[in-house]
């Protein structure tokens, strides 16, 4: 399948425009990962696409985890349904920068997506960012990888924030961390 087209950046106007908007999931019910960004943030929301600011390593990384067999335009993101794969964000207004988010406001954003893993009932909920995870679901002292809590019957994993501003993680250990996910997906019971 051809690539799609790289679209036109959004303006400096487009991208001030664009906070507190809100972009739709991808989701669907039973998927096997729901993965799930903190927040969208203005380039994202500007052009309605989720992980969509260059730069960012989302896609890239789904590809070089073994979730897609190339990397996919954030403009193709509805193709994640067909593999049984989601995305959504904690909390759903844009912002320029995650920490504008208050406390309160991830608490609140993480009732909101535990009710909505509650409906559509995803395998797995991948959670990227542990500072977003911790904060939402008060979880302070929680690490990346598989958590020992479940919402219902999906399984809770962290994996880092894929922004190409957390230099923490490199390419290849990001593809590493989320290849150990792809791995529990694949040998989880349906």
């Amino acid at each position: 399948m051809p690539t799609a087209r790289p679209r036109p950046r959004p303006t400096k106007e487009e991208l001030l425009a664009a906070a507190d908007k809100t972009v739709p999931d991808v989701i669907a019910p039973d998927l096997r990962v729901l993965f799930c960004g903190i927040n969208p943030g203005l380039y994202t929301a500007a052009v309605g696409h989720h992980f969509a600011r260059p730069g960012n390593r989302f896609w890239p990384t789904l590809h070089a985890g073994g979730f897609t067999d190339r990397v996919l335009s954030p403009f193709e993101e509805r193709e994640l349904l067909t593999l049984g794969y989601g995305i959504t964000n904690v909390v759903d207004r844009a912002t320029a920068s995650a920490d504008e988010l208050s406390p309160e406001e991830l608490a609140a954003g993480g009732l909101k997506l535990a009710a909505k893993v509650r409906q559509y009932r995803p395998r797995f909920l991948a959670v990227l960012g542990i500072g977003a995870y911790r904060s939402a679901f008060g979880r302070p002292r929680a690490a990346t990888g598989p958590q020992a809590e479940a919402i219902g019957a999906t399984r809770i994993w962290v994996l880092p924030n894929p922004s190409g501003l957390n230099a923490s993680y490199q390419p290849q250990r990001l593809a590493e961390m989320f290849r150990a996910l792809r791995d529990a997906v694949a040998s989880a019971p349906p």
